[in-house]
């Protein structure tokens, strides 16, 4: 039996009561989904070789959510995520050759070698760190949210996690304490439905968990997290409420991961989920619902895609050539980086 079925309205559905964006607007949120998807294959399709030591959690299927919040943030705003980092670092602006030598664990990655695909950091461009533990990364952001009220600066925090972080008891405590300072912060939750391969319905019981944030006493939404434009609109409105003083905002984006928790693979033949189930979402996989949006549009053509894919594909080419000839660490490198010898 299919738990778990998608009830968004579509691109065409949001568009006739939502705000007009310009065409490059839409190609560049196409783009940026269609890079993350092809970067995504390629690490998943070069995985079993067994040279990039460290373990992945793909973002297949979940483009739009990072896609749509970063086209709202500046360079300057704060971006903390979970173990699912790939796409909230792409997205952000980070780079991807130093997050190609993460993976491959050679010294000029991005962390040093240090962290793997699951801590991603790229502090120019505000991609402020990430956390493995499950809600590990929300007091963290918090914090930061606080320092940047102390300290008077105009940043908005933003803080990626799964639906599994909200039964944590840090994520309760962060909601509180950022309501009750009135902290610039978004609570950015991506609702996949399943904890590695408990499905909710097994460990909450049933509700929406905006409604249960928004018994915090902050303003809470929950949005098509397959519709790029939704996730944006969203994600817009609660980065001009933070600026201007008006405290946090959660969001829940309703989304799939159309591969395994972790590892390359679909894993559905373990039973955990249904096969129709993962079927039914592929319908409504955002990047091609924002392709279809376009294409029918008269905005892309099938020139226009195969020219993007080109020149995406260069330039993973070029990264994984620039990452396994990067130079691993040495022993020296373990002395960097660290509070005390």
């Amino acid at each position: 039996m299919i738990q778990y079925r998608y009830e968004g309205e579509g691109i065409e559905g949001f568009l006739r009561r939502g705000p007009a964006y310009p065409s490059e607007f839409h190609l560049r949120l196409f783009r940026d989904m269609f890079r993350i998807r092809l970067i995504e294959e390629e690490i998943e399709r070069r995985y079993h070789e067994d040279q990039m030591k460290t373990p992945i959690h793909l973002v297949i299927g979940q483009e739009a959510t990072s896609v749509g919040c970063c086209a709202s943030l500046t360079h300057t705003d704060l971006l903390y995520s979970s173990h699912r980092t790939h796409g909230n670092y792409l997205a952000k602006g980070g780079d991807f050759k130093a997050m190609l030598c993460e993976m491959f664990c050679r010294v000029n990655g991005c962390v040093g070698s240090r962290g793997g695909s699951m801590h991603l950091i790229d502090k120019r461009v505000g991609m402020a760190g990430t956390s493995a533990i499950v809600a590990g990364a929300v007091p963290i952001a918090v914090g930061a949210a606080l320092a940047a009220k102390m300290k008077r600066e105009s940043h908005v925090t933003v803080v990626f996690f799964g639906d599994a972080a909200t039964e944590e008891g840090a994520a309760s405590e962060s909601l509180n304490f950022a309501v009750l300072k009135q902290l610039p912060i978004i609570f950015f939750c991506e609702n996949n439905f399943y904890s590695v391969q408990s499905p909710l319905w097994t460990r909450q019981p049933a509700r929406s968990l905006s409604k249960w944030a928004s018994g915090y006493g902050l303003p809470s939404v929950q949005v098509d997290g397959m519709n790029v434009l939704a996730v944006h609109e969203a994600t817009r409105e609660a980065v001009e409420r933070a600026r201007n003083g008006g405290g946090p905002t959660f969001i829940e984006a309703m989304c799939y991961r159309f591969r395994a928790h972790g590892g390359s693979g679909d894993d559905t033949r373990t039973g955990y989920r249904e096969q129709e189930e993962r079927q039914a979402w592929d319908a409504v996989d955002p990047v091609t619902l924002h392709d279809r949006y376009l294409t029918d549009a008269g905005l892309l053509s099938d020139s226009g895609r195969d020219g993007m894919r080109d020149e995406i594909v260069a330039e993973i080419k070029d990264a994984f050539e620039f990452a396994m000839a990067s130079p691993n660490p040495v022993e020296a490198d373990l002395y960097r980086h660290v509070y005390a010898v």
